[in-house]
């Protein structure tokens, strides 16, 4: 299990028009991993949740708060130590033409991470090829088409593929999908994820979905988490199904709104968008509310926490940071089919 608590992040640009200044990603960010278990991270571009991946998987430091694997402390250890740890997390790029080196074949580009386990525990050389041969099985692909092309003869699914397939030759408890079927052909993306839905149930490994879409989202994490995050705070958080189909926060409401329902085939009913004014800040108030409809004057001078959602105090899992969450009966949030 992989445990965060307070998790900040503050990027310090230099120079420029505007002069040095600070740019927060995240702002005391609280998670839980399971093991075996689904959690999706969901917001806007820029909220903050590629940076908090990229933490989690190790290839990022961040600023205060503690992240704790399996019940060690990383902020114990020496970078040396943490290094055996964050090897069981591994990262899924978001663009498969720029995750391979375009001047290595696929066998290459496995055998390299395999050669080095090979040598640590002893096993013959052969293994290598072997166990190439199976990871690529695995992810459905033909070891005998794939292992001797390059990255720019295979198409951009296969080349998803690949990457999940490198990602595994380490034997990771975690995967961190950053926005894994982006940069990948609309036809193809159902596959790429259901290879990871599957990878879960049949290898145990926990799965952390970063995206901005919703219904990638609840098709990976069924029966797992959702944290809605906006401007590094996570603003709401829950059962994926929970949230979809009872959203509190404004932020959540509007991008569920968002997406586009075929009346009649889907959800019947009406489908009624929250809308969003321009971005701002209020220093000390909520940061959402500059943009939110239902703002008030506390909402402008105080900067709310999560905290159960309404009617459901009695240890519920869904939690949301919000002072109106009575106003969620404003929005009446169609929830499309699987």
């Amino acid at each position: 299990m992989i445990t965060g608590t307070g998790i900040t992040k503050t990027f310090r640009q230099r120079g420029g028009v505007l002069g040095a200044r600070e740019v927060p990603a995240l702002r005391g960010v609280d998670f839980t991993i399971p093991k075996c278990g689904a959690v999706s991270f969901i917001g806007e571009s820029g909220c903050g949740k590629t940076t908090l991946g990229r933490i989690i998987a190790g290839l990022e430091t961040y600023d205060a708060g503690e992240i704790v694997i399996d019940g060690v402390a990383m902020s114990s250890l020496s970078h040396r130590r943490r290094q055996p740890y964050f090897r069981r997390i591994q990262l899924i790029h978001q663009d498969p033409y720029s995750a391979l080196n375009p001047t290595r074949t696929i066998h290459q580009a496995l055998a390299a991470p395999l050669a080095l386990r090979a040598r640590q525990t002893g096993r013959p050389r052969s293994w290598t090829d072997e166990r190439a041969r199976e990871l690529l099985g695995l992810v459905g692909l033909d070891p005998d088409y794939v292992l001797p092309r390059y990255p720019h003869q295979l198409s951009g699914g296969m080349r998803q593929r690949v990457v999940i397939a490198r990602a595994l030759t380490v034997d990771p408890e975690v995967l961190v999908a950053d926005e894994a079927v982006s940069m990948i052909d609309v036809s193809l993306r159902l596959g790429v994820l259901a290879l990871l839905k599957d990878l879960r149930e049949r290898l145990g490994v926990s799965v952390l979905f970063i995206t901005h879409d919703v219904a990638t989202a609840r098709y990976i994490g069924t029966d797992g988490e959702l944290y809605v995050i906006y401007r590094g705070q996570v603003v709401e958080r829950g059962p994926v199904e929970t949230v979809i189909s009872a959203p509190v926060h404004p932020y959540t409401q509007a991008l569920l709104s968002a997406i586009p329902v075929l009346h009649g085939l889907e959800s019947p009913g009406e489908q009624r968008v929250v809308p969003l004014e321009a971005s701002g800040e209020h220093p000390d108030g909520c940061l959402f509310a500059p943009r939110c409809p239902f703002r008030t004057e506390r909402c402008e001078n105080e900067r709310p926490t999560l905290g159960p959602a309404p009617g459901q105090e009695g240890g519920t899992p869904q939690e949301h940071a919000c002072f109106h969450p009575e106003r969620r009966s404003v929005v009446a949030v169609p929830v499309s089919g699987r």
